[in-house]
């Protein structure tokens, strides 16, 4: 039997978010899913939450980098929670971890993910917000941000 590593592509934004905001993420999550890579997030609630959950209604793999000392505290979606009690420091490993990230809005978290992303030049795909960040690949829906994403992860 052939063995391969399944692509892991990251989803980041705020915790807390609207249903609009939210409702694009759990599609980023389907197609993310659906094309058979895995999810990271942070585990916790609002965009990660959404994401997740669309991942996990496909069958996919989630991954949850947690900034807390506990795995109860992922979300229900989170089939795979790493317990990292880091805080905000987690941010670093859910960057190491995808091969690409997803923004989809978020606020000043969500800009250190964006930025230690890019350091590490990995593409970075933004959806609803980020616009003006040098290096980064502006989308407008979820297809495009995914569709964006498998074109430079391998």
């Amino acid at each position: 039997m052939a063995t391969g590593r399944m692509k892991v592509i990251g989803v980041v934004g705020a915790g807390d978010c609207d249903e609009h905001t939210g409702l694009i993420a759990q599609q980023v999550g389907r197609l993310i899913a659906g094309r058979g890579a895995a999810l990271v997030c942070g585990g916790m609630g609002g965009v990660m939450q959404h994401a997740a959950m669309g991942a996990a209604q496909m069958g996919g793999l989630t991954i949850g980098i947690l900034p807390g000392d506990g795995r109860e505290d992922a979300n229900p979606y989170i089939n795979l929670p790493i317990v990292t009690d880091m805080g905000h420091g987690r941010n670093v490993i859910i960057a190491h971890t995808a091969q690409a990230l997803i923004a989809i809005s978020g606020e000043y978290g969500t800009l250190s993910e964006i930025a230690i992303a890019l350091k590490l030049n990995k593409p970075v795909i933004c959806l609803g917000g980020w616009t003006q960040i040098k290096n980064v690949i502006n989308v407008s829906t979820p297809q495009e941000a995914v569709d964006a994403v498998f074109e430079y992860v391998v």
